[in-house]
Order: structure tokens, then sequence, then C-alpha cells
């Protein structure tokens, strides 16, 4: 894990910037950019972010020693019949030990959290480490564009996951938040969030969750950093994006977060 101080940062895009962003990328729809405007301030405690996403290898840790989240024993009503599809008998294979878990659900994912001692990142959080202490970057590793050495992305050719950490890492020594998975988010999906906001540590929806709760949740949530089949404007840092929470694809998984004790 990565300790991450606390800070004030601008969130989001400024919405004067769309008109550019979309003849950048050949974009003929803003709402496909509207809902990471406004930029807006953000004020975040101190918190930890882990340096990688989960593993198939932890992932695999977790379902040994918590078996209601197997393949063969968790309730269709938690996922869309993929889950963990690309493990043959329910077990990890050796070759994808060190790649981004995938088809996985936002359920599994805070239930790994939970197991694990930690949560899931707000977006707020996700997109301030993302930024690696570049306040007005577009990418993790600055302005220029990516390219098959700094991500796995469409361009890189490869069709699908690889080991996370292959590509470098950002100013705040974490690696793969451009790429490779996109990564759940604690919180729900709302297109027009930034407009109301909370200030200080904003989390959309209901985020925080006593007991199993989570298992009810229907609402989509929030994922960020594009994957291993996106397109350079999915990799950008305020890039917003959802995902159903039963959903299980190649292309997203998690990482996690914790909120350090207060003295």
């Amino acid at each position: 894990m990565i300790h991450i101080p606390a800070a004030i940062f601008q969130m989001g895009t400024p919405t004067a910037e769309l008109e550019r962003l979309m003849q950048r990328y050949g974009i003929r729809h803003a709402d496909l950019l509207a809902p990471e405007t406004p930029r807006h301030a953000v004020h975040l405690s101190a918190f930890e972010i882990a340096r990688y996403p989960v593993t198939n290898a932890e992932f695999a840790a977790f379902v040994q020693e918590c078996p209601q989240w197997q393949p063969r024993r968790l309730s269709r009503r938690l996922h869309n019949g993929d889950y963990l599809k690309h493990w043959p008998d329910g077990r990890c294979p050796a070759r994808f030990a060190d790649h981004p878990v995938v088809y996985v659900t936002w359920h599994a994912a805070l239930a790994y959290a939970h197991w694990a001692g930690r949560r899931l990142p707000t977006e707020a959080e996700w997109e301030y480490a993302a930024r690696g202490g570049l306040p007005d970057a577009e990418f993790p590793w600055g302005d220029e564009p990516p390219d098959p050495s700094r991500a796995n992305y469409a361009a890189s050719g490869l069709g699908a996951t690889c080991p996370v950490g292959s590509y470098p890492p950002n100013g705040f020594r974490l690696y793969d938040l451009a790429g490779n998975i996109w990564e759940f988010c604690l919180d729900r999906w709302q297109a027009d969030y930034y407009a109301h906001s909370p200030t200080a540590n904003p989390h959309a929806g209901d985020c925080w969750f006593a007991g199993d709760e989570y298992r009810y949740v229907t609402t989509r949530r929030v994922i960020r950093g594009g994957s291993w089949g996106g397109s350079p404007l999915n990799l950008r840092v305020a890039y917003r994006d959802s995902h159903p929470p039963d959903g299980c694809g190649p292309h997203v998984g998690f990482r996690c977060a914790h909120s350090p004790p207060r003295i």
C-alpha cells in the first residue's frame, strides 16, 4: 500500500476544454465527456492505495478462505453468469497468477477488500492517486499521448491483460492506472455528480456498508482507467465510466484502498 497525504486538488475537466478534447479524440457527442465536468476543488483526507491491482493469485487466496465466493457456489443473483469464467474448474491458472483478476463483480471486489481489511477507493481518491502529483496532466505519466511503452491498451496489440507492473509507475509509485483493466470504485455512478458533489471526501450514493448490505446493491458503479481494449480517451485520468455491479467481464478488475487511523 502507498500512503497518500491529505490534499486539495482540482478534480475533473474544465467545461471550456470539452471542444478541444472532442477535436483531439475525434468525438462527435459531448455526452461522453460531460460527466467529468465541471472541474471542482476536492479536499481529501490521507488514505492508502494499493501499488497494483489485485491479481488472480491474491483473489484465489480469498476464495479459498471464503468458499462462498467460489464460482460454483456464488448465487446467480450476484453475477451475470461469467464470474471467474477464465478459471477452469474454479481454479486460477498458473499462467495468469500475476495478471489482474477480471471476470469479477463489484460485490466480489468489495468482499475481497473487506476480507483483506481494506475497501475500494472512492472515485476522488482514485483520480488523485492516478494524477501522481501532476495536477494538470492528462495521463498518469504527463501530457504525452499513450503508446505501447506506457500502457496496455488497444494500440498495444496484446488483446488481453498482462502482468501487473509491466509499465512504469506514476509519480506516487503506483502502477497500471491507465490501461490493462478498468478498476471498480466504491461510488455509485451519477453522470451529473460533479455539479453537486461535496467538497470534502466526496463519495456518490450508498458507499459505506454495514455487514453484507453491499450484496443488495444494484446500481451501476464507477469504473476508471481504461483497459487493454480501450482507446487513448479512456486512459485519461479524468475520464469516467460505469459498470453494473453484477457485471463480470475480461476488462474490469479492482485495487484496494484503506483509511489510516486518525490520531
